[in-house]
């Protein structure tokens, strides 16, 4: 499915990252189920392998090269959809623990088998994250949270920061034209602090990863649900 390994090699060492054979061997897995899965329930309009290795796979693998996660951190995805980034990045680094959330249980179905197939563990979790955020079984308890969505900084924020300890780290995955800087307003209320920002091109497209640090404990009152998030953002 994927092209050919020494193809795959030569685009990870591109950005200075290792491919070893036996991740390409179980990236080659994801991407067929992947594609294969995608004919009866929608996933990703991505099913090109080239685009698949590079804005699926090397996309989400990066995030391990631009944010700091800590040895046998507990990440939590956040809408992870067809599981980008976390489950590329628990193949690329087995020591994270990862934790998938998504609203619709089509989607967590086909993350349960897939994690099957590569033999991965992960937890699953079939919730909306304004809900997920607030249950004490979550809330605050992860290392790192994730999003590689369309969403505003100050929407992501509000349903990621919520699950993030104190002195752990939020991680935003966007596209190169968004203000990132117009999000501080609720990074802030949410006990958040924006890092750092880093910016790279993966197949000729922009993308920003946005680093933002949890310094303080987040209010209770926060998410807000989703009609009030919608009505009027931070």
């Amino acid at each position: 499915m994927l092209p050919e390994y020494d193809f795959c090699v030569s685009a990870f060492q591109h950005f200075d990252v290792e491919l070893p054979k036996t991740l390409y061997e179980k990236l080659d897995i994801y991407a067929e189920f992947l594609v294969e899965y995608n004919k009866n329930v929608n996933l990703t309009a991505i099913t090109d392998p080239e685009e698949i290795l590079y804005k699926h796979f090397i996309d989400s693998i990066l995030l391990a090269k631009y944010a700091d996660i800590p040895e046998n951190a507990r990440l939590i995805d956040v809408g992870t959809g067809a599981g980008f980034p976390s489950v590329p990045l628990k193949l690329f680094r087995p020591d994270i623990n990862i934790t998938l959330l998504d609203s619709l249980n089509k989607r967590i179905t086909f993350l349960q088998i897939l994690c099957e197939k590569l033999g991965i563990s992960a937890e699953f979790i079939h919730e909306r994250a304004e809900t997920a955020g607030k249950m004490p079984e979550y809330r605050e308890k992860f290392d790192v949270s994730c999003a590689r969505a369309v969403a505003n900084m100050s929407v992501l924020s509000e349903m990621c920061l919520p699950f993030v300890k104190v002195d752990g780290i939020f991680t935003a995955m966007k596209g190169p034209n968004e203000d990132i800087s117009a999000g501080n307003n609720a990074v802030q209320l949410l006990g958040g602090k924006i890092e750092r920002q880093s910016e790279y091109d993966v197949a000729g497209e922009g993308r920003k990863v946005v680093i933002v640090k949890k310094i303080s404990h987040t209010p209770t009152k926060y998410p807000r649900n989703s009609s009030q998030i919608k009505k009027k953002t931070l």
